[in-house]
């Protein structure tokens, strides 16, 4: 996993409230185990139509989104099922980090244990970057984990709320069995000690 200290890059509109994660990553692309691949698939029903041709009405197909690493989202994004598909297709796109009014509490796990930072913020704020980014869509963003901040514009700045271990995590570039095996070392000596 790719450490996340700051990031700066324009984002991706998508103001739909409610996005749940079969909107993400339908079901039927659930049957890997694998996360690559999957960012060919995120949003496939908004993104693609019948024939398989990409949708020229779907954001994500705009010239402008191409290279954006962050996405900023309506309330609520990521409600449904617990599928981890759903931050491996963000990922797998090129997403970095999500901003929202809120998100659904598994998927906000799921995307913190997969390098995806979910960056929860007031509804002003939320207002303010959604009409720049739509105004402008080469705004850029800013996002410093180690400070916990968001700053864009002129003057605007908030800071947004992560629990200390998933900032950790994310920081050292790290998932959960990657923190305990960091610990490799204290544990061999201990198993030493104990035999």
């Amino acid at each position: 996993m790719a450490k996340f200290t700051r990031l700066t890059s324009y984002a991706v509109p998508l103001p739909e409230e409610n996005v749940d994660t079969d909107q993400i990553i339908p079901a039927r692309f659930l049957k890997v185990t694998d996360k690559h691949g999957l960012g060919d698939s995120l949003f496939c029903d908004w993104r693609y139509l019948k024939d398989g041709s990409n949708n020229p009405d779907f954001v994500l197909n705009e010239p402008a989104s191409q290279g954006a690493q962050i996405l900023l989202a309506g309330n609520n994004f990521g409600s449904g099922s617990s599928r981890e598909h759903a931050p491996w297709a963000l990922v797998g796109w090129g997403f970095r980090a999500i901003i929202s009014t809120g998100f659904a509490d598994i998927f906000q796990s799921n995307s913190l244990k997969n390098g995806l930072l979910p960056v929860q913020v007031s509804e002003s704020v939320y207002k303010a970057l959604m009409e720049a980014v739509q105004l402008d869509r080469s705004t850029e963003i800013t996002i410093d984990l180690q400070t916990q901040t968001v700053t864009a514009l002129d003057g605007l700045e908030t800071t947004f709320p992560i629990d200390a271990f998933s900032k950790h995590c994310l920081l050292e570039g790290i998932d959960q069995l990657g923190y305990l095996l960091s610990f490799d070392d204290q544990i061999s000596h201990h198993e030493q000690q104990r035999t």
